[in-house]
Formats: structure tokens, sequence, C-alpha cells
């Protein structure tokens, strides 16, 4: 089994049962959720003139390869009305993947690790929750480690 770290996020609509519906379907089209984290709330990212967003890790184990998880995530985001209409703009749903075993991918449709993980404390902060110990596969540092050291300073705070 491979292990995959998601990055789900959303501003639109009811969050929470997005995430729930998100999680629901990774767990029937993608593999076993085995963690999550709380759920975070920050600020919109580069388009700032929108709602708050929530954030959720999960880990995952999956039989997929990288490829075929990116296109089952796409095909999630399609079933639950996702629209990619502008850069960074308002959605319903979003799942990234954050990391895949200690793969690196590196092609228009998959980038493995997020190529800005790293700085990007909304992504950072739940995935230190639930792997905080585990290694970047580029920077050689913890999650934990990466954590303390992102230039990144948007508030995220724990939702409820």
């Amino acid at each position: 089994m491979n292990k995959a770290f998601l990055l789900i996020g959303g501003n639109m609509g009811d969050r929470e049962e997005n995430f729930e519906t998100a999680k629901s379907l990774i767990q029937q089209y993608c593999g076993n959720v085995v963690h999550s984290s709380s759920l975070y709330q920050t600020a919109a990212w580069g388009k700032t003139d929108q709602p708050a967003f929530l954030n959720q890790a999960l880990e995952i184990e999956t039989g997929l390869t990288a490829e075929q998880l990116m296109q089952q995530i796409l095909a999630i985001e399609k079933m639950m009305g996702r629209e990619r209409k502008e850069k960074y703009g308002p959605r319903i749903i979003d799942i990234d993947v954050l990391l895949f075993n200690d793969e690196q991918h590196d092609s228009p449709f998959l980038r493995i690790p997020h190529p800005e993980m790293q700085n990007r404390l909304f992504a950072l902060i739940p995935l230190a929750e639930i792997a905080p110990n585990l290694q970047h596969p580029v920077f050689k540092k913890s999650i934990s480690q990466l954590l303390r050291e992102t230039p990144d300073k948007l508030e995220v705070k724990k939702y409820r």
C-alpha cells in the first residue's frame, strides 16, 4: 500500500458538510483514510477578497499510483461541483496531494511534493498535527521543522 497525505480546503457552501462528503468520496474512490487533522480556519491566501477557508490534512493508504490518485481526486472535485474559474478564487472543495510516499513527480499534471507546501501555514499546521516527524523528500526536514522555518505569517486557527 502507498501512503499519501492530502490537504482538503474550501470556502463555499456548508464547509463542514463538504469536507465530510469529500472524505467519504476519498474513502470510496482513493483509499482508507487513516488519520484526519482538526479543521483549521484561514483567511484567503493569494486572493484575499473572499470568505475564509477551512483546511484539513488527511493521511490515506491507497493501492493507487500517484497519477491514479490525482485522477480520482480531480473526479471527486468535479462530482462535488468544483469549477476552476480563477486562480486562488473561491471554491466548494480543493484537494491537494501534498506527499505520496517519498516520491517526487514534476509534470504539468502532477507535482509532488506539493511545490508550495513549505510556504503555507494552512498546509503545514494540519499536516504537523497528524505527521510531525514525516520527512519532506526534497528538503530532508521534518514537517515540524518546515513549520518552524516557514516565512508564512497568515493566521491559521483551529475551527471550533
